[in-house]
């Protein structure tokens, strides 16, 4: 009898365990997800407990040998965040291979847009500090492609895909400049024999990827090794997760036909509900709790200019950046707006983009390591701002969210597309 509940209970577990990472497949679950680890770690760190969280976050644990005697804020930051730009360097390969970023025509809008909503509010959060903590000038640059699709995907019922496919293009695009800069502007010491060494399992794993071969038992290690250099190497580790992800095939390879999905796709669908479901949320857990320090401690930080500073460049900067570039760039080239756009759509999704939660928190707590003050100033810099910017475009989109429904409705009751209304044929004399 026990044997036999064993293999039931075991056969059950399967499909409930599928459940599960299908739900975590899902934008919004992630979303959520990341906003709940925020607002648990936020409300920990203003109670009576709060040393007990500072603790957690600070407690170290890994072979110093190794280089990786880490507290557990610096293994999510640097470990767990690898995962999620593995993720994000197969939505870059995807996306330059098979898709939108391949016709430059199409692309052109939004990756100019994604320059226009980093460079704007770089220079306003520069104007702001001028004289001052410059260093978080990348910390409002960043969009946040989780967070966003989830405030997008909660929104949408009626706005035209299009609009979706300018954010994650605009997102991907932003993705990828804030890598760069995270890798050339927020490196310290630079060994450049670990970086060299750190390329030897990167070819191989792009070997192994690219004759198809998919076992955890291989890639896992060589993905493990080049964490393991490119971290030691004084490069921030996540790049290691990007640059594997670009080395993945995108189409079906010989033997497989069209239809079937290419490994980068199969990576992805596997892997991204332990991004959504464990690395970002606990990523966020460590980095969003700050002791704000009551209505005084909040006053004090919204007077600084660095919170001051990220506020405006993720709010004013990404709206101004990302719409102005589009426009001017629509006007004084051949790049045309798609036409199930408007202008306020592309506003909207320029508010989308001041969402710059998990890459602002990841740059801010680079750019002001050893400053703990500012450190938290960043932190209720980015949530403010992030907050701000999520239900501003929530307004702006919910109101064009509504304009298209009313002309969906319009379009199906004019199945014959004369421009009258059916019900009034039918009932005409």
């Amino acid at each position: 009898m026990r044997a036999a509940r064993r293999t039931v209970l075991t056969r059950g577990s399967w499909p409930e365990s599928r459940r599960v990472t299908e739900v975590l497949r899902r934008e919004t679950v992630g979303g959520v997800l990341l906003i709940v680890a925020a607002i648990v770690a936020l409300v920990w760190a203003n109670t009576p407990w709060a040393d007990a969280y500072v603790a957690l976050r600070d407690f170290r644990i890994g072979p110093e040998s190794l280089h990786l005697n880490l507290t557990l804020s610096q293994w999510a930051a640097d470990g767990l965040l690898a995962i999620f730009f593995f993720v994000v360097g197969l939505e870059l390969k995807r996306e330059f291979v098979a898709g939108d970023l391949r016709d430059p025509r199409r692309a052109a809008l939004p990756v100019v847009a994604a320059v226009g909503g980093m460079a704007v509010p770089a220079l306003i959060y520069f104007a702001i500090n001028r004289g001052g903590s410059v260093d978080g000038w990348a910390i409002p640059t960043a969009t946040d492609i989780a967070f966003a699709l989830a405030v997008l995907a909660v929104i949408n019922t009626h706005l035209p895909a299009a609009l979706r496919t300018f954010l994650l293009t605009l997102a991907v695009v932003d993705d990828l400049l804030a890598v760069t800069v995270i890798a050339i502007f927020y490196t310290g010491e630079l060994h450049l024999p670990y970086l060299a060494l750190a390329l030897i399992p990167i070819a191989l794993f792009a070997v192994a990827v690219q004759r198809r071969i998919s076992s955890p038992f291989l890639l896992v290690p060589l993905a493990l090794v080049t964490w393991w250099l490119v971290h030691s190497s004084g490069v921030h580790a996540t790049v290691a997760g990007v640059l594997l992800g670009f080395t993945v095939p995108v189409l079906a390879g010989r033997g497989e036909t069209d239809t079937e999905h290419g490994l980068a796709e199969r990576f992805e669908h596997t892997i991204r509900p332990l991004s959504a479901g464990v690395a970002v949320p606990i990523f966020a857990f460590f980095a969003a709790g700050v002791t704000i320090g009551g209505l005084t401690g909040l006053t004090e930080s919204l007077a600084d200019r660095v919170t001051i500073g990220i506020i405006v460049g993720l709010v004013v900067g990404k709206l101004v950046g990302i719409t102005a570039t589009t426009y001017l760039t629509a006007k004084l080239t051949r790049a045309e707006l798609d036409a199930d756009l408007t202008w306020v759509d592309v506003a909207g999704v320029a508010l989308l983009g001041g969402i710059g939660f998990t890459v602002s928190l990841l740059v801010g707590e680079l750019a002001f390591e050893g400053d703990p003050t500012h450190a938290d100033h960043v932190r209720i810099g980015v949530l403010c701002g992030t907050l701000a910017a999520a239900l501003l475009a929530t307004i702006v989109l919910r109101a064009r969210n509504r304009t298209y429904r009313r002309l969906d409705e319009a379009e199906s009751l004019d199945a014959d597309g004369d421009g009258v209304p059916d019900v009034y044929q039918q009932t005409s004399p």
